[in-house]
């Protein structure tokens, strides 16, 4: 037996055996459990668990946080244990607790899982995009025949990525996979332009993602109702005529426009705050973004992240975002110079490079939280970074890992200064972490704090 199947089959038995998982996905670090009873989870004995780095209850999910790559193979086999069918299982039991479940938590919770499993594409298409941006830089022709392959291999995925979440959304709404991807589909669709209403022709894309979101949502609702009174044997020719006719008539004489008002104000919000307050707003967004990346609850602004590009072609929020790795980064390299642990110094080796890699959850949840003051700090040191990166106006043009991988995906002209801004999230993080210091555990007690104490 691997290490990875013997750790799927502790986990397994510890959230209530594989009868008690509705569904399992997972993002970069997490394994994510929607769990059916949740009285039936020893959240003690998981957090406990050799391999396991942290556990976050909430937003629907139950997160275990293995560390990136570890993560895809422990979910493959907890996919095998549960005999692949985990995306089919559904028990009445799903709705238990679902009182205490809070509207607000309900509804990141399902963004997050509309999005989570895109995640993948969404950094490979970045990346790719990033390296098209390099090479042109470097002087390969725009225009030539290699560029042209890797524009598309790069952009492919963003002009359908509407269909994408649309599909994602249905089935979060327990509505038709294919019906919610046609619902990207009026919204993306370059032939609206030729639609006009109330004397203004639409435009393709207005709307975003939200519109997206919205959309697929009420075909789903639509769907779920005209099935309820149409005849079984004529289900399968009514029930998605009415609902794509429904769908497609409110998607344009109302839902689109809804969704352009939202998708416009979210990012107004974000480009007003960041217009008055420079540099201040950018030290508040970076300085808070490592508890939201803590709660799991950064998947969210996916969504943002994307109608900036959609919207601008440019997005200044994520060099901002990207600081929290950064200064966690700086507050972590402090810990290993000055800890007598051990244990420590070991996690620390195999946390801190994929630190500087963008992927922060490691360090989160095996260094900075653990030991209290380190966290704080790291979030300090983030702060500078993210108001240095607001004062320049960097942007990115596209969305992918943060760290250092994002300086392939900064406009050409700021990857200097996002750089810079890395540099000083570091030596900020380290500098407040070296002088506030932190209790210096031993490394039975570090065990007992850092797996217990989460």
């Amino acid at each position: 037996m691997t290490k990875e199947q013997e750790l799927a089959n502790q986990i397994q038995g510890m959230v209530g055996g594989k009868e008690n998982i509705r569904t399992a996905t997972h993002c970069m670090t997490r394994l994510r459990l929607t769990i059916i009873d949740e009285s039936k989870v020893d959240v003690s004995a998981l957090k406990n668990l050799k391999g396991v780095l942290g556990v976050v209850e909430g937003s629907e999910q139950l997160q275990i946080i293995l560390g990136p790559g570890v993560v895809g193979r422990v979910a493959a086999e907890v996919t095998t244990l549960t005999g692949g069918q985990l995306e089919e299982v559904k028990d009445l039991k799903s709705q238990i607790k679902e009182k205490n479940r809070t509207p607000v938590k309900m509804f990141l919770g399902k963004l997050a899982a509309i999005f989570v499993p895109l995640i993948p594409a969404i950094v490979g298409s970045g990346m790719v995009a990033g390296l098209t941006n390099i090479a042109i830089q470097s002087g390969a022709n725009p225009q030539g025949n290699f560029i042209t392959i890797l524009n598309v291999i790069g952009w492919g995925f963003f002009s359908y990525l509407g269909i994408f979440v649309g599909i994602n959304t249905a089935k979060e709404f327990s509505g038709t996979p294919a019906i919610g991807g046609l619902a990207g589909i009026l919204i993306i669709n370059p032939a609206i332009a030729t639609i006009t209403i109330n004397g203004m022709p639409l435009v393709p894309g207005r709307g975003g993602l939200f519109g997206v979101i919205l959309v697929a949502w009420f075909m789903t609702m639509v769907e779920k109702q005209v099935r309820r009174v149409v005849p079984n044997a004529l289900d399968i020719v009514i029930t998605p005529l009415v609902t794509l006719l429904i769908g497609g008539f409110a998607c344009f004489y109302v839902l689109q426009p809804i969704g352009g008002v939202l998708s416009d104000g979210i990012i107004n919000l974000f480009k007003n705050l960041l217009d008055m307050g420079g540099a201040v707003i950018g030290f508040i967004l970076a300085g808070t973004f490592l508890p939201v990346v803590m709660t799991g609850l950064h998947q969210g602004l996916v969504p943002v992240h994307m109608e900036f590009l959609n919207i601008q072609q440019a997005n200044p929020l994520m060099p901002i975002l990207a600081m929290a790795g950064a200064g966690q980064v700086g507050a972590t390299a402090a810990v290993y110079l000055k800890t007598k642990n051990n244990k420590l110094k070991e996690i620390i080796k195999g946390a801190l490079p994929v630190g500087i890699l963008g992927i922060g959850e490691p360090l989160i949840f095996g260094v900075t939280l653990p030991l209290g003051r380190p966290f704080i700090t790291a979030c300090i040191g983030a702060g500078f970074g993210g108001a240095f990166q607001a004062a320049m106006h960097v942007n990115s043009i596209a969305l992918g890992l943060s760290g250092l991988p994002l300086a392939f995906l900064i406009k050409p002209g700021h990857i200097t200064y996002y750089l810079m801004g890395i540099l000083i999230a570091y030596v900020a993080g380290f500098i407040i972490t070296w002088l506030v210091g932190f209790e210096d555990l031993q490394e039975e007690d570090y065990e007992q704090q850092g797996k217990g104490g989460i």
